[in-house]
């Protein structure tokens, strides 16, 4: 059997972002392969790393070419199963001026929550590294199953556990379903990836710190990286936190896969250096590396298929460094 790097599953779905208007004014939406784990797997192969896909998508034209796009980032692909009777997930992305994003989903349901028990490869679960998984596979009972029991199979075999909240309101029945979700989640991982707005949602506190505390003294999260926007990311770990500023970029045009990016550099990090003995000095590289990764992909439409080589991350913070 192959030995991963790391597995994840989740969504994988076609995000339809806006790319201008037609000759008569309406709005043109361009095709993106998409889904959050499967974005995390595509920077983590840019990064030398092995991985491997679990998820559905529909037999359908969306589904062919995910499973096309997917294959040639070298992301293993063995496990990502097909449905025959419904159809690929698909979400339609509107930007604002700033970069921020509006979704609106077609998944009621999609392919990727028919993901059973079943249809999961066990043995690819037990010869990894790492597996990583976000929340949106809980949004249904057979896809919560399928989450809940590929974490139990890395967790018996070794395996670290990465876990995004990744939250989008729209998706969830309520939203205190969506915390009950996200803190089984959080229970679960070694390694938090967790955005300033999730942690007021999760916590209901506006102060990063302050809601990192509540959420470590609970959960006892090794290592929780929290995500700020425009400014920038921190790192909590052992006690101690490591804080590092944003890369603006006046080139952005959304911040579809930002999170996504900054999620794969810092597993890459973590599948480099272990979490034992993290320093300050490598923690700080971390963030600024995936500091740097998450502002180039947000001068780029879609995530998936444009994920920057790591060679191009460097010379981005050399040139910004001056």
């Amino acid at each position: 059997m192959d030995r991963f790097d790391v597995v994840a599953l989740g969504e994988l779905l076609v995000d339809f972002t806006e790319h201008g208007v037609s000759t008569r004014n309406n709005p043109v939406f361009e095709a993106n392969p998409g889904g959050a784990p499967c974005n995390v797997l595509a920077m983590l192969q840019k990064l030398g790393a092995k991985t491997a896909f679990i998820g559905k998508v529909g037999n359908d034209s969306f589904g062919k070419q995910l499973r096309e796009v997917v294959a040639a980032q070298g992301i293993d692909t063995r496990n990502l199963m097909t449905d025959d009777k419904v159809p690929t997930t698909l979400a339609f992305v509107q930007t604002a001026p700033d970069g921020e994003r509006d979704f609106s989903f077609y998944r009621n349901p999609g392919a990727d929550l028919m993901l059973t028990e079943s249809d999961v490869d066990r043995s690819l679960l037990q010869h990894t590294r790492l597996f990583h998984f976000g929340s949106l596979s809980m949004t249904a009972q057979g896809a919560e199953a399928a989450t809940k029991l590929a974490v139990e199979t890395a967790k018996s075999a070794g395996a670290l556990i990465s876990f995004d909240p990744n939250l989008r309101p729209p998706l969830w029945e309520s939203l205190d379903v969506a915390r009950e979700k996200i803190a089984y989640g959080i229970s679960q991982c070694h390694i938090l990836k967790i955005s300033d707005e999730e942690i007021s949602f999760f916590t209901g506190s506006e102060d990063v710190d302050e809601g990192v505390s509540v959420i470590r003294e609970q959960y006892h999260t090794m290592l929780v990286f929290a995500t700020m926007g425009k400014k920038g990311s921190r790192v909590y770990y052992d006690g101690s936190r490591v804080e590092c500023g944003p890369f603006l970029n006046e080139r952005t045009i959304e911040t579809t896969g930002a999170g996504d990016t900054f999620m794969a550099c810092v597993l890459h990090g973590v599948l480099e250096h272990g979490l034992d003995h993290l320093d300050e000095k490598k923690l700080y590289a971390m963030l600024e590396f995936a500091n740097a990764a998450s502002s180039i992909i947000t001068t780029r439409k879609g995530a998936l298929k444009v994920m920057p080589e790591e060679r191009e991350v460097w010379d981005f913070i050399r040139e910004r460094k001056g």
